[in-house]
Parts: structure tokens; C-alpha cells; sequence
């Protein structure tokens, strides 16, 4: 943190270096600093490049269990080690220098309740951004003043993960009532934050570390877990967001590509324009820079509500459709089915048979659908649809989880407002107290379930089984795919060598990676601290436990 901030004062040195008073060295062709922060447009325009630090490629799942890519992910299997830099640390603090010296340049403009709109901008994005940093490294040091070459604060101390939490809902609540509603926005502002993003990332923080100070020992877990009741059910009251359903049984499908920007679900955004700002992940995806894995593929319920385990609808594995039959539609919206059809070059349709060989050959023989587009700008290099970060849905999941682990259950009413209209959303059956105790199952895994399906490859898996403290039981599992021994993939294969070309287990499934290749220690809870800023604090900074070398 010491460099990046002395890099951008020793970079306003350089500029000024050489400077007589005598002289107006003032740019002709621009603005500059002194005579900017004058007026509400000011901090508009300054505001405007806060969301750039928005996240972006949706590839954020790899890191754990229920998607792969072209090889092993080290942070999923756990062979990382401390690096010396990192872009996470040093981006997140680029941003909160520059949110605080918005801060800091409102604060001294005189301009009062008149900017209280990009004040509101300001401190949500230095809540995201210190949240960011908190669910990676844990404590981390609070920065919330412009620091200076000589700034004693420059070796701070870590903040512990509480405090930061704390700090991160304080910014939000300042926010939350400076942020204008989503309808009051006009449409050339939609896209901007509102309240509703800065109370829908206070009910993402305050569950996560309600539910890490429940599993983990630390911290008040009510608090928080309260915390993040209150936000979410605020967000529902205002009554402006609603579950996307514009294409009917497929609306969970486009809601993540374009046809669902913009659309009711859609809190906030990372925002991309046709031949401005473009992005290729249709075409990415399509050579499989993220693909489901068995752990997933299990976890969707069949059609009746019960688990492939229990459920005399399941049809197995031996064609290659058949273990996509009577099952959970937002499967069939999130892989791929063999033979069904997908859009590929020029936008043309094409019957797709994930598998082993060719174009499209993957390590786990499934391959990925959501966030597919289907146009033609997609197919050419020019995908616009936008990153949904933060949407309705997942409010709703963090209501019901809350409420659940507050209170060790959770009634049907609060089934109905939560999850079950995802369910009904794709015609699943909803889920009740009397169905999880008919059929022997259990209320909180049946919400982790919920939860982990309906959010899948949207970067909150990892999380989430460290704030639950599993991810020691689940993360060493072997990362395994389609059943191959006895089924339609051996017919299609027939030259493909057991043990040489691909690896099965005693059952017939694809291993992608073995269990032996994967670890996870106690202290993967936490990423380690870059090395830099430990040897720059002087001392100051603590590497996280385990770490240390």
C-alpha cells in the first residue's frame, strides 16, 4: 500500500518539478485540478470514472468447485503461495485513494447537500472496493484520508476483519441515504448507483460476515446477520426491482446477456456499448475458458424437488441427454445439453455434442451456457451485454439465508417471498417446511443448494464455502465430470485409452483433477498479504496465519 501511494505522489512531484510562481504553467486544452471541484458537475464527471473499477470478466468461478477451465486453477487447488505484488491489493487501494480524495475535495467545495448524490457514489464505491479486499485477505489496513509522501498513516496497521466490516457499513449507510431510488433515475442515467446497489452490497457484507463470525468464532453474528435482514428487506419494500420473466420459461437464460440489461432484476451492472466499449466472452467461453464440473451438475434438483439421489425421475447417465432429464430448467439454462443448438462464427446455429475430441473437447465433457449470447455482435469479437454484479435475485437468497441463520429456520411465508420465486420463476415446486421433513432433508442445505444453482459462475462459490467454513471438506475433492465407462461417451470414443488419454474413477466419471492434486489448509480461510507490502510497512503489516515464510 506504501509504494502505490508514494508512486502517485512522487508522480504529482515530477509534473509540478520545475514550476516558477512567476509563470501560469495552467494547461490551455484542459482542466486542471485548482479549478476543478467547483460545481455538482464537477463530482458528477468525477464520479463517472468510479465505475470503471467495477468488475468484469464473469470467469470469477474457477477458483473453486463447481466450474474448470483449460487446466488447474491454483487458488481452486490450493497450491498458490504468497506473491509479491498483487493486482487485487493494488487496484482496490488505487480506487480508494480516489474515492477519498473525492471525499476529501467535497468536503472542502462548500457545495454541501447540492453534491450529496456523488458523495453517495463515492462512498459505495470505497465500501465495494474495501469489500473486496476484506472477503480475500480478511483484516486489511483503513485507509480514509489522501495520503501524502510523508504521511505516517502510510504504515498503517491492519484493521481486523471486523473493523473493516464495520467500516464498509458505515460507508453504506451514509450512502444509502444520500442515493437517489432506481426509478427516479432518467434514462440517461440508468446504470448509476443507487440505493438499492449500496443496500444490496450491505446485505451481501453483513451475511457473509454475520455467517463467518457464526462459523468461525468471530464477531457478533447476529449483528451482522440482522444487518443484513434489515438491508434486504429494505430493498424489497421500495418496490423497484422484481426476478426478470420477459422471456418466459427461458428468462433466467437471457437474463444474463442482453436481452436482460437494464431489466427489472438488474441493481447494478459493469456496463458495455456496442463499437464503444465491447468485450469477447461469448467467444471465450465457447473454447471453454470455463466449464461446469460434476459437483455442479449433482447439486440441481430434479423436477419434483428431490435430489438425483432420492428422486425416481432421474434417468441416469447412459445417453448422453439423459442425466439433463426432469431436472432443476436452470441446468439446462447454465450447460450445455449434447445436441442442442448454440450460436458459433458469423452467428450461425450449430447442434453442439460437448465431449472429448475437436472444437469442442473440455476436461470435464461439459460445457457452459450461461452467458452465451446468441447475436451476431457476440459471434464477432463485439459482445456488449453487460455484468450483472448485483441483482434482485440475489437479494432474495441473502433474505432467506439470513432469516434461516438467525433463527435456525425459516417459515413458508418467508419461503414464498424469497425463494420460491426463483423457483416459480422456472417452474420448479417450491420448497416448504413439510418437504424438507417428508423427505428426510435438510432446511440449510436445501438454501446453500438454492443459492449455489441460481448464482452459479457469478464469482460467489469460494466465498461462500470459506464464510461457512466447508471449503476444507469440499475444496480437496477430485474435480470430476461425465460418467464415461458404460455410456454413450465411450461409444462416441472408442479410441480414447483409459489411464493414458483420460482419467476415470472407480465409478466411470471423468477426473478432471484427482483429490491428491488438491488441498485445502486452514490457512486458505485467507489469501496471503503481498510480500511488498509486508517488506514496505516497516513492520506495520502482519501476514495473515499460515503464511508467513
Amino acid at each position: 500500500m506504501r509504494n502505490l501511494y508514494i508512486c502517485v505522489s512522487l508522480l504529482l512531484t515530477i509534473v509540478l518539478a520545475g514550476c516558477e510562481k512567476s509563470l501560469d504553467l495552467s494547461p490551455k486544452d484542459q482542466i486542471s485540478d485548482a479549478s476543478f471541484w467547483k460545481t455538482p458537475n464537477d463530482f458528477m464527471l468525477a464520479a463517472n470514472d468510479l465505475y470503471f473499477g467495477l468488475a468484469a470478466a464473469p470467469y470469477v468461478d474457477l477458483n473453486a468447485d463447481i466450474a474448470f477451465g483449460l487446466g488447474p486453477n491454483a487458488e481452486s487447488n490450493g497450491s498458490y503461495l504468497p506473491t509479491e505484488t498483487s493486482t487485487l491489493w493494488d487496484d482496490s487501494y488505487t480506487w480508494i485513494r480516489s474515492t477519498n480524495y473525492m471525499l476529501q475535495k467535497a468536503e472542502e467545495s462548500g457545495l454541501g447537500t447540492d453534491i450529496d448524490r456523488w458523495v453517495g457514489e463515492a462512498l459505495f464505491f470505497r465500501a465495494y472496493h474495501y469489500w473486496n479486499l476484506v472477503k480475500n485477505f480478511g483484516g486489511v489496513p483503513k485507509i480514509d484520508q489522501v495520503l501524502n509522501t510523508d504521511s505516517e498513516e502510510l504504515y498503517t496497521p491492519r484493521s481486523s476483519q471486523e473493523e473493516i466490516m464495520d467500516f464498509i457499513l458505515s460507508d453504506l449507510d451514509n450512502a444509502i441515504s444520500k442515493l437517489p431510488l432506481q426509478r427516479e433515475l432518467t434514462e440517461d442515467e440508468l446504470g448509476r448507483v443507487t440505493r438499492g446497489a449500496a443496500l444490496a452490497l450491505k446485505s451481501r457484507a453483513a451475511l457473509y460476515m454475520g455467517t463467518w463470525a457464526k462459523y468461525h468464532g468471530e464477531g457478533d453474528a447476529n449483528a451482522y446477520l440482522s444487518a443484513a435482514i434489515q438491508s434486504a428487506e429494505e430493498v424489497i419494500a421500495s418496490n423497484v426491482y422484481a426476478l426478470y420473466d420477459a422471456m418466459g420459461e427461458e428468462s433466467y437464460k437471457y437474463l444474463f446477456i442482453l436481452q436482460g440489461d437494464d431489466s427489472e432484476e438488474v441493481i447494478l451492472a459493469r456496463r458495455y456499448y456496442i463499437n464503444i466499449a465491447t468485450h469477447n466472452w461469448t467467444r471465450e467461453l465457447w473454447f471453454n475458458q470455463m466449464i461446469p464440473t460434476k459437483n455442479l451438475a449433482d447439486l440441481y434438483l430434479c423436477t419434483d424437488g428431490l435430489p438425483i439421489t432420492q428422486s425416481p425421475l432421474f434417468q441416469g447417465y447412459e445417453q448422453f441427454e439423459s442425466e439433463f432429464q426432469n431436472r432443476d430448467p436452470r441446468m439446462a439454462m447454465s450447460f450445455i445439453i449434447p445436441g442442442t443448438q448454440s450460436v458459433r462464427d458469423g452467428g450461425v446455429w450449430q447442434t453442439i455434442y460437448p465431449g472429448f475430441a475437436g472444437t469442442n473437447a473440455t476436461r470435464t465433457g461439459y460445457m457452459l451456457r450461461k452467458f452465451l449470447d446468441e447475436g451476431l455482435e457476440a459471434a464477432t469479437f463485439r459482445g456488449h451485454y453487460d455484468f450483472k454484479e448485483f441483482r434482485y435475485g440475489e437479494v432474495l437468497l441473502n433474505l432467506a439465508e439470513a432469516l434461516y441463520e438467525q433463527n435456525g429456520q425459516i417459515s413458508d411465508q418467508d419461503l414464498d417471498r424469497t425463494i420460491n420465486l426463483l423457483r416459480a420463476r422456472v417452474n420448479m415446486p417450491p420448497l416448504t417446511n413439510a418437504h424438507v421433513s417428508t423427505n428426510a432433508l435438510d432446511m440449510l442445505t436445501e438454501i446453500r443448494r438454492e443459492r449455489t444453482v441460481e448464482l452459479a459462475f457469478e464469482g460467489f462459490r469460494r466465498y461462500d464455502l470459506r464464510r461457512w467454513k466447508i471449503a476444507e471438506d469440499v475444496l480437496p475433492q477430485a474435480i470430476k465430470g461425465v460418467r464415461f465407462v458404460g455410456t454413450q461417451y465411450e461409444e462416441q470414443y472408442p479410441d480414447l485409452q483409459i489411464g493414458i488419454d483420460i482419467i476415470v474413477d472407480e465409478d466411470g466419471f471423468v477426473v478432471a483433477e484427482p483429490a491428491d492434486a488438491r488441498q485445502f489448509l486452514p490457512r486458505h480461510y485467507l489469501n496471503p498479504l503481498p510480500q511488498q507490502e509486508i517488506q514496505l510497512s516497516q513492520g506495520a503489516l502482519e501476514q495473515n496465519e499460515g503464511w508467513q515464510q
